[in-house]
């Protein structure tokens, strides 16, 4: 994790992603390099993403369509 956040602040590298097998889940990984609008680093961003039930998907679900019956 030190070399990705010495990259970002360097301005070689915008992202990182990984993905790991995880007690049989698919977890997918990526930090992002967060900048002012200047271009200065601020920070790094964290996001974790459980793929295994992504990856079983199938055919296709169009904009709008929702789980369950409640709809805003």
């Amino acid at each position: 994790m030190n070399q990705i956040v010495r990259d970002f602040k360097a301005g070689k590298q915008e992202r990182a992603r990984f993905w790991i097998n995880l007690g049989g889940r698919l977890v997918y990984i990526c930090y992002y390099a967060v900048r002012d609008a200047a271009g200065g680093y601020l920070g790094t961003l964290e996001v974790t993403q459980d793929l295994t039930e992504v990856r079983s998907l199938t055919g296709e679900r169009r904009l709008l369509s929702y789980d369950g019956d409640a709809q805003d």
